[in-house]
């Protein structure tokens, strides 16, 4: 992987130390964890601009959860590296594709400064009060990614901006409720401490350690079931964005969408045990609710947005 070069910027000269990945790798995996079948019917171009937003976000990610050494000073490197990708100066290959993407589409620099900001705030907070936090906090970590990848559609209504934050807010909940036990050995807690508060929940309880009965315990089952329901009623609410777009757009959006529900529906059918065993939907399980999200739209395109 190249190091960003020695300049006057102190924030130059931290150099990203990813042990055992490299650019290539973190692009790959960017691929495979983003892109369902139905994006790669999309247009070259639009592929091409997905990936690169997708690899900033991964690249990010792993700056903030496996970087050596200081990670707050590789995302402050991180920051200042996109901001010479937007002016044309960056050297890495994830922030020069960045910073093309965001002038060719548009899409500005406040998204990519968002993602950044998520995972400086992940190095700082390890506990949400009450749920507005939590959705605060998705604003930065999920939201940017659905208006970049509007922008990489050409498509920027407001409406459109709300039913998508509305889809990825709900999203993001979806991964932080598969993944709470592995989150919680890492040191954070999404569950809202309010919530855990209202169902007699234990913190102790996220590390995975059965109940009396083996399993979690009814308490944690009902808290899982209230969090998935709110998770689903966001993706619900962000549904029309799926109708409102045509082509290989619908089909990609309804399978980020179908995506998330049928996680979701894992997540019941395992009777919300999150914490003693892996959850994940099926590959039929998503693309048969991605088809559903994809029916439910309707023949018709909206019109005007």
């Amino acid at each position: 992987m190249s190091s960003p070069p020695v300049a006057a910027d102190p924030r130059d000269r931290v150099s990203p130390a990813l042990p055992g990945l490299d650019v290539d790798e973190v692009m790959a995996k960017a691929a495979g964890e983003n892109f369902p079948v139905a994006s790669r019917l999309l247009p070259r171009r639009e592929r091409e601009w997905l990936l690169a937003v997708y690899g900033f976000a991964r690249f990010v990610d792993d700056l903030g959860d496996l970087a050596a050494g200081d990670r707050l000073a590789q995302l402050e490197w991180a920051e200042a590296e996109l901001d010479r990708g937007l002016d044309c100066r960056a050297t890495h290959p994830v922030f020069v594709r960045a910073g093309e993407m965001s002038r060719a589409s548009g899409a500005g620099r406040q998204p990519f400064a968002d993602l950044i900001a998520a995972n400086r705030q992940d190095q700082l907070v390890t506990r949400y009060a009450g749920y507005g936090e939590l959705a605060d906090y998705c604003a930065l970590s999920a939201n940017p990614v659905g208006r970049l990848v509007l922008a990489a559609f050409g498509r920027r209504s407001p409406l459109l901006v709300e039913w998508s934050d509305s889809i990825c807010t709900g999203l993001q909940l979806v991964e932080h409720w598969q993944d709470v036990a592995e989150d919680y050995a890492a040191g954070r807690v999404y569950l809202p401490l309010e919530d855990l508060e209202r169902f007699g929940v234990a913190e102790s309880e996220l590390a995975g350690r059965p109940s009396a009965g083996g399993g979690p315990s009814p308490a944690f089952r009902r808290l899982m079931a209230f969090e998935v329901s709110r998770a689903r009623e966001l993706l619900v609410a962000g549904r029309p964005l799926v109708r409102a777009l045509g082509g290989a757009q619908r089909v990609a959006v309804a399978g980020f969408l179908g995506g998330g529900l049928a996680q979701l529906e894992a997540i019941e059918a395992a009777g919300y045990d999150v914490v003693g065993r892996r959850v994940k939907a099926s590959k039929a399980a998503v693309a048969r609710a991605a088809l559903g999200a994809w029916l439910a739209a309707g023949a018709s395109r909206s019109r005007g947005l």
